[in-house]
């Protein structure tokens, strides 16, 4: 099964658990993108919308689009009262638009199952001359050397987890990689910003959050069952609290 299919499974539980965005990101996007109700922006990959309501509040014209059709459909109902709102079940490289037509572009979370050979040219195309690409990512770590649960939960991982890469915190490489990245393909005046927050789970809101992520969904089930198991186990046996260290990732490019 495509991995990007699987938010598509369980809208509600997507909805309730995954993070929504800090204002101070919106602000700063609004400042470099001058967006006001003047103006269009496009939103790729809306889900259930956790980024969609500063950017609709501006009065632009928005239209998004999703790949899952359960996801749209609820987006739809979530944003219906908005008359400057827009949304269309398709993937971003099945999308048709003429080129230059949006002052603004975005995705939340979203762009990095992209091909980034067709995502980046194609946005590019899509923006007016001088439009922002937007793109933000939240990146939530439970690695803390200082933090015995955050270690108890990494060995948990490091057995029923196909991927040898550790958690990195501020991955400085990254940023570096993706800033270039913009650059390679054309975009201009490139920033990044980065913001911090914390949230706290007891064991079953984390088992809820891990749900919605693909490459848990897609695990084999009996593995899946014991690792959250023992996942749980864990929290409870730290006063059933994990502190979760999100940063926030912005990158902001003007054609």
């Amino acid at each position: 099964m495509d991995k990007r299919f699987t938010f598509n499974e369980d809208v509600m539980n997507y909805e309730k658990w995954r993070p929504t965005y800090c204002e101070e990101l919106f602000h700063d996007i609004m400042e470099y993108s001058k967006l006001d109700m003047h103006k269009k922006a496009l939103e790729i990959g809306i889900g259930t919308g956790q980024a969609t309501l500063p950017f609709l509040k501006t009065g632009c014209y928005l239209i998004a689009i999703e790949l899952g059709e359960n996801l749209a459909e609820f987006s739809k109902n979530k944003f219906k009262a908005y008359k400057n709102f827009n949304i269309l079940n398709v993937p971003f490289e099945d999308f048709k638009c003429d080129e230059n037509t949006f002052d603004l572009i975005y995705s939340a979370t979203a762009f990095h199952w992209i091909d980034e050979n067709i995502g980046y040219p194609k946005a590019l195309k899509l923006l007016k001359p001088g439009g922002t690409l937007a793109l933000f990512w939240n990146k939530p770590f439970i690695g803390r050397k200082d933090d015995l649960l955050h270690q108890k939960i990494q060995s948990i991982y490091e057995r029923y987890k196909s991927s040898n890469a550790k958690p990195i915190e501020n991955d400085k490489e990254h940023y570096k990689e993706l800033l270039e990245k913009l650059r390679k393909y054309g975009f201009k005046d490139v920033e990044l910003k980065l913001y911090h927050k914390t949230r706290i789970f007891n064991a079953c809101d984390y088992i809820s959050l891990l749900n919605t992520y693909s490459d848990h969904r897609t695990m084999n089930l009996a593995i899946k069952s014991k690792f959250e198991e023992e996942i749980k186990e864990a929290i409870l046996e730290h006063n059933n609290l994990l502190k979760v260290y999100d940063t926030i990732e912005l990158y902001l490019a003007k054609k």
